[in-house]
């Protein structure tokens, strides 16, 4: 269950992509997000989509190179090559918590997350 964006209360309930509790969405305040604060909820999603279908794409390559062990590959390069895709798959799964870090502390404090770029993320 998440907490609402303007009271902290628990609640099921969203406006947009705001989690919002009853008595919240009751008040005239609360009626309409701005459009920038949704803008920023949006690029902040869009980011966290890109990396975390990065981080499969790096699971998908960590998982068929291990896969292909033993290989016919010489010893060095195929340990090369593990620690490539081992390397790939660290950063792309880091960059994933990153933005799902920026996009949770965002909605949970209303603050921009440091660097963030209102003309298309980082």
């Amino acid at each position: 269950m998440v907490r609402c964006r303007y009271c902290q209360r628990k609640t099921k309930l969203y406006d947009g992509d705001m989690p919002v509790c009853l008595d919240c969405a009751n008040r005239p305040e609360a009626k309409r997000q701005p459009s920038a604060e949704r803008n920023i909820v949006a690029i902040l999603q869009r980011e966290l989509e890109e990396a975390t279908a990065r981080a499969h794409q790096a699971t998908d390559a960590f998982n068929a190179t291990m896969g292909d062990i033993p290989s016919a590959l010489p010893r060095p390069d195929g340990t090369q090559r593990i620690n490539n895709v081992y390397r790939e798959l660290s950063l792309a799964r880091r960059e994933m918590m990153e933005a799902h870090s920026r996009l949770s502390d965002y909605l949970a404090s209303g603050i921009l997350p440091e660097g963030f770029d209102t003309g298309g993320g980082r």
